[in-house]
This record gives C-alpha cells, sequence and structure tokens, in this order.
C-alpha cells in the first residue's frame, strides 16, 4: 500500500493512495461541510459546500472527489472558502420554498443546518419559489420537489446501491427534477420501494410518511437490531418514540450495507392487523379473556389428557434460537412428541454454504438456482443486480415465472443445470445462489462444484431449526397441538390438518391467525418487542434487541413454555 503525505490546516497526516481530501480531513477530526457527499455512496461533487484551498491551485477544489497526492496542502476554512460555501447557500435557498418552519425535517435538515452554521439570515437573492409537484403516488414516503436541493443522492442510492435505477434527472437549469423512469409518477413507476433514497435524503423531499411531525433526531430512540422477515437478516435500527415504533432504517454497518426491502422497512409497521393482548381459553365454544394461570392450567389438562408421544409442536422457523430451543426442549423432550416446522425445511443431503452478501460484490458470475431472490429474498436480488452493473455476468436457472430472468443474461430451465454450472465452472469468482429446499439431487451437483454457494431458506432461522433436526413433514396423528405462530400465518393445509387435533394451542401475535381453530391462545410479543438470537443467510449469529417493551399481559415466549413445562 502506498503512503501519502497530506498536510490540512497545517496538521500533516499520512492517507493511504486513493483516499480523498474530505476522507483524510474527517480522520483527522477536521470537519468539512457537505450536502451531496454521503458515506455509502459515491462522491460526484455536485453541489460545492465542500470546496477547499490546495496550495498553488488557482482554483477552490471539492474536497469530496479530489484525491490525495503526496505532498499536498490543504485549507479548508480561508475567508474564500467560507464566502464560496455562502454563496452555494444562498442560491439554493434562491431556487425553491426552503421555509424551514413549515418542514417535516426542520430540525434535521442538512441544509438548515449549514445555513446556521453560516449564518443566513435572510434570501439574499430573489425567490421565486415556483409551485412544484408534490408526489404522493408511493405507498410509504412522498417527494416533495420543492425541498429537493438535486444533490443527487436519491439518485445515486436508487442506481449504484440498489441497482434499481428508477431515479434520474429530467430538463436542465432551473428546471431541472428529479424524476422516476422519465417522468413517471413514482407510484406508477419501476419503484421497489426499499427506501434507500428516503434514507439519505439530506432535506425534506422525501418524507416517510408514518414518522413525519413524529418527533426529531433528539426526541427518538434508536435501537440496533435485526429484521426476521426473510433469511438474509438485514441489520437495522429501529426508531422509536415513547415507545411506539416510528420507522426502521438501515444499517450502514451491517452485511445488507443500510439496504432494506419493502418487507423489511414499511410493511412490519402497517399491518392493521387485530393484536392479541390476552391470553385467551375456549368455553362454551367460543374464546374468551383469561389469566395466565387460568390458560397455562387450561394448555396443561389438554396435554396431560394427550397420548404421550401424540403431544406435537409446530413452530415457524421465523423464530428466535431461544423460543425454537424451548419448544424442542419441552415438547419433544419432556413430552416426547414431534417438533415440525411450518415453513419449508431442505430435505436430508448437503447444503452447500459459507458464502456471504460481500462475495456477490466481487463475482464475475452469479448463478440463481430454483430461487427468485428479487421476490423472497429482495436485499440479496438488488445486490446481484448491483453486481450486474459491475460487471457480473448473472444466469438463472429455474422454472416458471422468475424476477430475476428479467436482468440475467442467460436463462434456463432447471433441467438444463449441467448446462448453467458449465458456465460456472469457466468464471473466476463464481458465486451460487440457490433455494435451499430444492430437490437435493440437484444440490447435490451444486456441492463439487468450485464456487461460493449461498442457500436462501424459507424463514429467517431455517439455519438453527435444521441444526434441531426439524422438518416440516406432515403428522396428522396429534391428539394436543401447540403452535408457535408469532406474525405468520398458517396455510389453509395447514388450518386443515391443525383441525384434525382434538386440542389446539396457538401462541400468536394476531387474532384472526387463531380465530376459529384453537381451544387455548397465548400472545406473543411483537417483532420489535423480542430479545435474542438467530442465524442469518451467512450463518452468523444475529442479535435481536427489543425497541420497545410488550404490553403488560404478555410474556416472552421462553417465559410461557419454561411456566408451562414447570406445570405439566
Amino acid at each position: 500500500m502506498t503512503v501519502l503525505n497530506v498536510t490540512i490546516n497545517g496538521k500533516t497526516m499520512e492517507v493511504a493512495e486513493g483516499t480523498t481530501i474530505l476522507q483524510a480531513a474527517n480522520a483527522a477530526g477536521i470537519e468539512i461541510p457537505t450536502l451531496c457527499h454521503h458515506p455509502a455512496l459515491k462522491d460526484i461533487g455536485a453541489c460545492r459546500m465542500c470546496l477547499v484551498q490546495i496550495e498553488n491551485m488557482a482554483a477552490l477544489q471539492p474536497a469530496c472527489s479530489y484525491p490525495v497526492i503526496d505532498g499536498i496542502k490543504v485549507e479548508t476554512h480561508t475567508p474564500r472558502t467560507l464566502e464560496m460555501r455562502k454563496f452555494v447557500l444562498e442560491m439554493l435557498f434562491s431556487e425553491r420554498n426552503h421555509y424551514c418552519m413549515f418542514c417535516e425535517m426542520s430540525g434535521d435538515c442538512e441544509l438548515q443546518k449549514q445555513a446556521y452554521a453560516h449564518g443566513l439570515a435572510h434570501w439574499t437573492y430573489p425567490t421565486p419559489n415556483p409551485k412544484l409537484q408534490v408526489d404522493a403516488s408511493r405507498t410509504y414516503f412522498i417527494m416533495d420537489h420543492n425541498r429537493c436541493i438535486l444533490c443527487r443522492r436519491c439518485i445515486r442510492a436508487c442506481g449504484d446501491v440498489v441497482g434499481n435505477h428508477t431515479l434520474g434527472m429530467m430538463s436542465r437549469g432551473a428546471k431541472t427534477m428529479v424524476t422516476a423512469d422519465m417522468d413517471e409518477p413514482f407510484g406508477d413507476s419501476t419503484c421497489v420501494s426499499c427506501g434507500t433514497c428516503l434514507q439519505v435524503c439530506p432535506t425534506g423531499a422525501l418524507v416517510d410518511r408514518r414518522s413525519a411531525y413524529g418527533g426529531r433526531n433528539k426526541d427518538v430512540d434508536t435501537v440496533n437490531s435485526a429484521c426476521t422477515f426473510c433469511s438474509i437478516g438485514c441489520r437495522v435500527n429501529v426508531i422509536t418514540r415513547n415507545g411506539r415504533p416510528l420507522r426502521v432504517e438501515g444499517d450502514w454497518d451491517g452485511h445488507n450495507q443500510g439496504v432494506l426491502c419493502l418487507a423489511g422497512r414499511f410493511q412490519p409497521l402497517e399491518t392493521g392487523r387485530r393484536r392479541v393482548t390476552t391470553p385467551m381459553v375456549k368455553r362454551d365454544g367460543a374464546l374468551e379473556p383469561a389469566t395466565w394461570d387460568e390458560a397455562l392450567a387450561a394448555v396443561a389438562k389438554g396435554v396431560q389428557a394427550a397420548v404421550p408421544g401424540k403431544i406435537h409442536a409446530w413452530v415457524t422457523a421465523a423464530t428466535l434460537d431461544q423460543p425454537m430451543d424451548a419448544v424442542v426442549e419441552t415438547f419433544r423432550g419432556k413430552f416426547g412428541g414431534d417438533v415440525k416446522t411450518l415453513e419449508a425445511a431442505p430435505p436430508p443431503g448437503e447444503t452447500p454454504n459459507g458464502g456471504a452478501m460481500k462475495d456477490i460484490d466481487t463475482a464475475d458470475l452469479v448463478l440463481v438456482v430454483d430461487a427468485d431472490p428479487l421476490t423472497e429474498h429482495r436485499v440479496l436480488g438488488y445486490r446481484i443486480k448491483r453486481a450486474a452493473d459491475n460487471g457480473a455476468r448473472i444466469l438463472v436457472c429455474a422454472d416458471g415465472d422468475n424476477s430475476m430472468a428479467d436482468f440475467a443474461h442467460e436463462a434456463f430451465p432447471l433441467s438444463k443445470l449441467d448446462w448453467a454450472l458449465a458456465s460456472v465452472t469457466t468464471a473466476e469468482r463464481p458465486v451460487v445462489v440457490y433455494r435451499a429446499a430444492m430437490d437435493p439431487r440437484l444440490r447435490a451437483k451444486l456441492a463439487v462444484i468450485k464456487a461460493v454457494c449461498i442457500p436462501l431458506h424459507a424463514a429467517a432461522n431455517a439455519a438453527r431449526a435444521i441444526s434441531l433436526g426439524l422438518n416440516n413433514e406432515a403428522d396428522g396423528d396429534a391428539e394436543a397441538l401447540y403452535i408457535l405462530l408469532e406474525e405468520q400465518a398458517l396455510t389453509p393445509e395447514q388450518r386443515e390438518q391443525a383441525h384434525k387435533a382434538p386440542f389446539v394451542v396457538m401462541h400468536a401475535c394476531y387474532v384472526d391467525d387463531v380465530d376459529g381453530l384453537a381451544d387455548v391462545v397465548l400472545p406473543a410479543p411483537l417483532w420489535y418487542e423480542r430479545e435474542g438470537t438467530f442465524h442469518n443467510i451467512e450463518g452468523k449469529s444475529e442479535r435481536v434487541r427489543p425497541a420497545a417493551p410488550p404490553p403488560e399481559d404478555i410474556w416472552s415466549e421462553t417465559s410461557v413454555l419454561q411456566q408451562l413445562s414447570l406445570r405439566v
């Protein structure tokens, strides 16, 4: 690694070749103001807020995109640079409506912060305030062009980070606008509602509907946790105020690199479903609220009435390690029954693994086998699309409709897997992404090729379920059936099968899942109230932290199972 010397504001330091002046300054604790810069995005030097003076250079240069050269001397806060930054801000405030008092972002806006820092107390130039459209055609967030400063963060996030390329620029000069698919309403465009653009916007141009005016950064609490709505296990930050979840943001330091999908960022907060808030016991054919003592006594009575060996449990493989272990310990270990998963589990046989999300970034070929990442593991699908942008060849080998096939260089039916694998052998850094539950004979073919393999499971913690020997093979002889459902829903086939059991206990979050089936209902905490661990797509243990306490009458699943075990 080549080491270069740089002097900033009289302070000399060593940096690696390729470091920008902004990065060197940040490392030295020297703050240079920015607007279009974001650590997760490629710098383009568009806003000119980071202009600095370089010795022996006549023009000021943008620190964010100017690489350090050996011996360079930089001044960041000369009268000339300060005057130029103030001029940039005055021009931005004159272009559109930045009347901060009525903006949702007031108090957290990066433009407003810089205005205060540079002493802007009035509009220096005329402010025509053209009335620009507010695009509210998307379900979860809106675009207010009046607040946009054309920094292009959203465009780079959509293209460079997510690989979706929905956003772009339209027209020129003062009429320049951020647009979707060359001027389609955002809600009718190819936008996938991942919300990455929303998270990087420095002003109030992109506004989250749910959390708008819900509190400034100083008013809210942020808890780092993990998403459990698919097996990727994205790292997230859950934002709450007074115990109420406001929004979910991606963790830039996670293996998902800040990217989330619709199912991880927005949908978990907008279920609209009625929650189970207290234990319930069926009396005279109808479920009625009960105390925990009454509910656990009813469960114990139902279990004790069943023939030993016919006391079974179904558990969602989306649950955390701790409740899954407790179910197995209780129902298999103590009651001698079977424990199954609700989601499809891989058939016996080798499941090639060991790959990581970052391997896709450096791959020269990505083969997707019997899986549709853009539907079921969207963040991984976005990563593959980004790899294609960077030159990787994408192959899809699957039957039926497949969203990924639209972006593939070549597609094969599953019967031609050998043809697709022949291409893998010619690549230098191939990655194979496949459905873990596919035919074991096909999985065996993946096990012998020289490639990094990433299995996609049907639920977040399926890897743990496999390690415990759980599968989802049908069992129809249960006399007492316990179902740990949480936020999941039974399929019609599973409901029909569950109806055959004389006694059914459902441990769930929502009322509509238990009506007409359960004899006893036990309330479960929601995803943002749980604490524990699970194993992500890379096989690593992820910590889930509670962002808000559950209601007083809702216990952790593990505590409930421990209490039940003591009573039987």
